[in-house]
């Protein structure tokens, strides 16, 4: 039977990345078989392991399927799994999972809409955020006033903020009339509210910001805010080429649930504001403001925006 690594095995089921996990097993808060446990040390399907006391479900990484969720944030919820004031978040509409959990890729900030990434594999979701992984990630952005040819070199060629030099791998015009203009950006990090600090650093107010894209996975048309649909296979393993992870047995949709997803997306589901918790909810459609969903952009298309 085959094993692995401990800091990589609590890395893969979303305990936080592998060298979290070697803090952790450093302090003495694992065990494996009752046993305190060190760094270096191999687990096999079978094994009891227990983080701070709280048994792990291990399940042998080729018996667990990959799994990977798409969802359009809407305005007003928080990327976090709790919040202390009572605001709705953005796992409160995420399918349950059976001795397993859903780990978030990337963040977007409460006034921030779009796409963020789910998924079962905690070693994907580290690889996919880790700056060293270059992975890209595009935002249509409302701007209130004009990113002139001068600001557009500042941005592409790097600016200094409070946390280090940052900047736009591309930014291209995306329409708009009046004051407010949209821009389309790239960059390959995903630093706590980037694009608008980039975008204040040359006196410019984001008023709008949609994330479109997350390496290869772009926004699904058939998406509504509020809503999320699995990725297949292909979509899967996309990801995993992109930050060199092997493809899993298993990974992708099957049976029944692929059905219903392609029942989904030539049927979309409503889309669902943040403020409200039920199905029976419907959201307001965004007022006009020359935007690119006004213009029919694919990304941006009957959508509110943020990051």
């Amino acid at each position: 039977m085959k094993d692995e690594k401990l800091q990589k095995a609590l890395a893969r089921m979303g305990l936080g990345s592998r060298r979290q996990m070697e803090e952790v097993i450093r302090s003495g808060r694992v065990s494996v078989n009752n046993a305190p446990a060190t760094i270096g040390d191999r687990v096999q399907q079978g094994d009891e392991i227990r983080v701070d006391g709280r048994q792990i479900k291990y399940n042998a990484e080729n018996e667990k399927r990959r799994r990977v969720l798409a969802y359009y944030k809407p305005e007003g919820e928080v990327c976090s799994a709790k919040d202390p004031e009572g605001r709705p978040t953005v796992f409160e509409r995420l399918p349950k999972l059976t001795h397993d959990r859903w780990v978030m890729v990337g963040r977007l900030d409460i006034n921030s809409t779009g796409l963020l990434l789910f998924t079962n594999d905690g070693e994907m979701a580290h690889r996919l955020m880790h700056p060293s992984s270059e992975v890209t990630r595009e935002y249509a952005v409302r701007v209130l006033g004009e990113v002139t040819p001068d600001i557009a070199r500042n941005l592409t060629a790097g600016v200094m903020l409070e946390d280090g030099m940052a900047q736009f791998e591309d930014i291209k015009e995306g329409g708009g009339e009046g004051v407010n203009k949209w821009y389309h950006v790239k960059l390959k990090e995903g630093r706590n509210r980037e694009v608008r600090r980039l975008f204040e650093s040359q006196g410019l107010k984001v008023s709008r910001l949609l994330r479109t894209r997350y390496g290869t996975i772009s926004l699904p048309k058939e998406l509504r805010t509020g809503r999320f649909l699995e990725l297949d296979k292909k979509e899967i393993n996309t990801l995993t080429d992109l930050v060199s992870l092997r493809p899993r047995y298993g990974t992708g949709l099957h049976g029944a649930a692929k059905e219903k997803q392609e029942r989904i997306k030539s049927k979309p589901l409503k889309a669902r504001r943040a403020d409200s918790r039920s199905d029976k909810s419907h959201s307001s459609k965004p007022k006009s403001s020359g935007s690119p969903a006004s213009r029919g952009n694919r990304h941006t298309r009957g959508r509110g925006d943020k990051r």
